[in-house]
């Protein structure tokens, strides 16, 4: 194999884990606090909310966009290690 063709396999396994990675605190987030959890956390209170419902409604959504930041972020960061960035 060339050394081209393991640098870029290289690159899509460091991007498949940080995808996996991202895609297990989006279930874990969503299903998880918002569904499988909710009574436990509905015992703790933030915001005058109870924290299950917070997830569920609102706590979900900021999750999400936080992530699609993260995920920018550290494909920007894979991009100038592996040489393919677009600057």
């Amino acid at each position: 194999m060339s050394e081209t063709k393991l640098k870029m396999k290289a690159y899509w396994n460091k991007n498949l884990k940080t995808l996996l990675f991202l895609l297990f605190i989006w279930f874990l987030v969503s299903f998880g606090f918002g569904i499988l959890l909710v009574e436990p956390l509905n015992a703790i209170q933030f915001g005058g909310f109870k924290l299950g419902f917070w997830f569920a409604q609102q706590g979900s959504i900021y999750t999400f966009v936080v992530l699609i930041f993260v995920y920018v972020y550290r494909m920007n960061q894979l991009d100038k290690e592996f040489d393919v960035n677009e600057e």
